[in-house]
């Protein structure tokens, strides 16, 4: 999908991925002393959330072979787990004491990192279960085993579950550890093994994917083209999508104007690695007006070996590289970018990306264009997520996740929900708009992004069934397990924030920038011609996996802007402008009530050429599904998009 990007396990910006996310903010996996499963010992402390949601007693197919292999991961709370979430918002909060103390990667390891006591006594518990121990790094321990050993670890029963017509096991109670292990075991994840398993294991990748055009005609920005043979729509003739905004003309729209990000370092983390990345961001430089890259600056943080190539679709991340180095670039081009690639799109692989980040200060900014539905997360893998968020905003690191392109998910998945890690009280949810740039790069305006598509009549009198079905629209809403951060309060209206009933909970997204395709942005990658020859080609692309780093770009600014002093975790900074000049207060009649908008879009029907012929739909904007961009605060756009004061307000 070239207009969202978005997958499973973990997917690429809209995309979605394998797994989980987090609580509430400050809170661990961690729970009270606990009853173990029938024929276990007591005096044991629960790891909750590694039951998963759907084992259930009606999917039960009785109990996993003993002799079944187990992989996991039990992850270190460290030494002060509160102290480190404690720390993380006070050094993020502009009201506190300790706002902008950061520490360095060695002082939060000796501060709040797992001692080697800690390491040995879970190493030991482990072996003495009868389990492999297979790699210890400062933030877990893994290890393999049978069913039967890991029953003994973990004191709970391996059953086997069906699963959209598979079947898994996993944990038939909550698991847990030994009640003396209590402080220095933070969960443990892989005792299920959906989606866990690799179909295909290798260290090559494949080729990148067939080659995907956009026909014409365009617009050269917003509105300089229309066709009067064509229907009118909400009373007028709607303009051609543009070919694919360019850095200059983003820039321009979000306030840049001197800045360019220079002393800052941005870092990206998808899976896999584009193998022509630094060829394709040089060429796409040089062809629209961007600065070429200097020596060095941009780099990429490989593993050794790539695995589940199949399970992820590899080669369709590497488009998602593409358009997350290039359009940082665009909006930063005097930023460093460092592109640390997962060995996979599962979470464990993710988080390990995450995690060079964090230990080596590889950056100031992550920005992240995948995600999945809070539905699939689980509180295990959420509590790795948190405490390595958490550790970033102590060290002045700071994240920012795509918000998905599936509107509140109705369409989709028959709930309405938000996507993980998105829903993580911290990081910085990125929501997406339509945007209009017009001529002289002048900022015009923003709706929430949101399609209806209607196709063009076979006689070309009107547009079929206007306006259409709902086609794609930025995430957001009111996550059902993550409590309302603090810095949300008093901003969000109750009527969003407590949306599913009983108290306020987080609301997504934080910020937006443009993330519609029908407005989007132009990327160019090397990709798989018709004749299965590669070669260099560019297309327009939009999803919420273009808003992040597009907004990881101008906080690169905004850095500068305040002389490199870290930004650190956002989010508190973001509120606290709220309702300022520093936005664009999205709505989704920007020109006024009822006045709707839309745009013109000709696809070639096989994606390449005219071949099979095209199709000529109309876009109508501003209609995300049940979500609804208005003034003030909501859950399509947040507090808005940065505005030409937003960068400026940064200055000390």
């Amino acid at each position: 999908m070239r207009s969202s990007r978005t997958r499973s396990p973990r997917v690429r910006a809209g995309l979605a991925w394998a797994a989980t996310l987090p609580l509430v903010a400050g809170a661990l996996a961690l729970g009270a002393p606990a009853a173990d499963a029938a024929g276990h010992d007591g005096g044991r402390h629960a790891l909750q959330g590694t039951k998963p949601l759907w084992a259930t007693r009606q999917a039960d197919q009785g109990d996993t072979a003993a002799s079944a292999a187990v992989t996991a991961r039990v992850y270190l709370a460290g030494r002060d787990a509160k102290g480190l979430a404690d720390y993380a918002r006070a050094v993020s909060d502009p009201h506190s004491a300790t706002y902008g103390k950061y520490l360095s990667p060695a002082q939060v390891r000796a501060r709040f990192g797992a001692t080697h006591d800690q390491i040995a006594k879970v190493t030991g518990w482990l072996k003495k279960s009868g389990l492999t121990v297979t790699g210890t790094t400062n933030r877990y321990v893994t290890v393999r085993g049978d069913a039967a050993a890991a029953e003994r670890a973990f004191a709970t029963d391996l059953h086997n579950y069906r699963k959209g017509g598979h079947v898994y096991h996993a944990p038939s109670t909550t698991a847990s550890a030994p009640a003396a292990l209590a402080d220095a075991v933070l969960t443990v994840t892989g005792l299920n093994n959906a989606p866990r398993l690799a179909k295909h294991h290798s260290s090559e990748l494949p080729p990148p994917e067939g080659v995907f055009r956009n026909s014409g005609p365009f617009s050269s920005y917003y509105g300089s083209r229309t066709d009067k043979k064509l229907p009118s729509a909400y009373g007028g003739k709607a303009p051609y999508a543009i070919k694919g905004y360019t850095g200059k003309q983003l820039r321009a729209a979000y306030g840049a104007k001197k800045w360019t990000g220079k002393g800052v370092t941005v870092a990206i983390t998808d899976a896999y690695a584009s193998p022509s990345i630094a060829k394709d961001a040089d060429t796409y430089a040089a062809r629209n007006g961007d600065p070429r890259y200097r020596r060095g600056q941009l780099s990429q943080v490989l593993p050794k070996d790539y695995t589940h190539i199949e399970d992820c679709g590899a080669a369709g991340w590497y488009g998602e590289e593409t358009l997350d180095v290039e359009a940082v670039h665009a909006v930063a081009p005097d930023a460093d970018i460092v592109y640390v690639g997962g060995a996979s799109c599962m979470d464990d692989d993710l988080i390990d990306s995450l995690g060079k980040v964090v230990d080596g200060h590889l950056a100031d900014m992550v920005s992240n264009s995948w995600g999945d539905l809070e539905a699939n997360e689980t509180p295990d893998s959420a509590a790795a997520y948190d405490q390595l968020f958490q550790q970033g905003a102590v060290q002045g690191i700071g994240f920012y996740f795509s918000s998905g392109d599936d509107g509140d998910e109705v369409a989709k998945t028959g709930t309405k929900q938000v996507d993980s890690p998105a829903n993580s009280p911290w990081v910085t949810a990125v929501g997406g708009t339509s945007l209009a740039v017009g001529k002289h790069d002048a900022y015009q305006w923003e709706t929430g992004w949101g399609t209806q598509k209607a196709l063009l009549s076979k006689d070309g009198n009107d547009w079929t069934g206007f306006p259409g079905a709902f086609s794609g629209g930025a995430g957001g809403g009111t996550s059902k397990s993550v409590a309302q951060p603090f810095y949300q309060r008093g901003i969000v209206p109750d009527g969003l924030a407590k949306a599913n009933g009983g108290g306020a909970m987080r609301t997504v997204p934080d910020i937006a920038a443009v993330a519609d395709p029908n407005t989007g942005f132009l990327v160019g990658q090397t990709q798989t011609l018709p004749d299965g020859k590669l070669g260099y080609d560019e297309y327009r692309i939009g999803g919420t996996s273009l808003a992040a780093p597009v907004i990881a770009g101008v906080q690169a600014l905004a850095q500068q802007a305040r002389h490199g002093v870290a930004i650190g975790f956002a989010n508190p900074g973001i509120y606290q402008r709220y309702g300022t000049a520093a936005y664009h207060d999205v709505t989704d009649h920007p020109l006024g009530a009822g006045r709707d908008l839309a745009v013109v879009r000709v696809d070639y029907v096989n994606g390449v050429d005219a071949g099979k012929g095209t199709t000529t739909s109309l876009r109508s904007l501003g209609k995300d599904s049940s979500l609804h961009a208005g003034v003030g605060y909501d859950d399509v756009t947040g507090v808005g998009s940065p505005g030409a004061g937003y960068v400026s307000s940064y200055r000390p």
